[in-house]
C-alpha cells in the first residue's frame, strides 16, 4: 500500500512539473507574439492595429505569431489610415 501511495505522489509530481513547464513555454510564446506586434506597430505606425494584434496573441495563446515581413500574418491588423 505504501508503494502505491509513493507511486501516486511521484506521478502527481511529474504531472505538476509538466504543467508548469508547458505554462512557461506558453508564456514565452505569448511574450514573443506581443513583442512582434510592438515591432510591427513601430514599422507601420497608424496603419497597424497593435492593440488588436496583442489581444489576438493572448486570445489564441500565440498559435498565430505575426511576422512584419509576412503580409498574410499581419493582414488582419492592417488598416487604411485616413485623415
Amino acid at each position: 500500500m505504501r508503494q502505491s501511495e509513493s507511486q501516486r505522489a511521484a506521478v502527481s509530481t511529474v504531472v505538476i512539473l509538466l504543467l508548469l513547464h508547458l505554462d512557461r513555454a506558453s508564456s514565452r510564446s505569448i511574450n514573443l507574439c506581443i513583442q512582434n506586434c510592438a515591432q510591427c506597430k513601430k514599422m507601420f505606425g497608424p496603419y497597424f492595429e497593435g492593440q488588436l494584434c496583442a489581444e489576438t496573441c493572448i486570445e489564441l495563446r500565440a498559435k498565430m505569431t505575426p511576422d512584419c515581413a509576412d503580409a498574410n500574418s499581419i493582414s488582419p491588423f492592417l488598416n487604411k489610415f485616413e485623415r
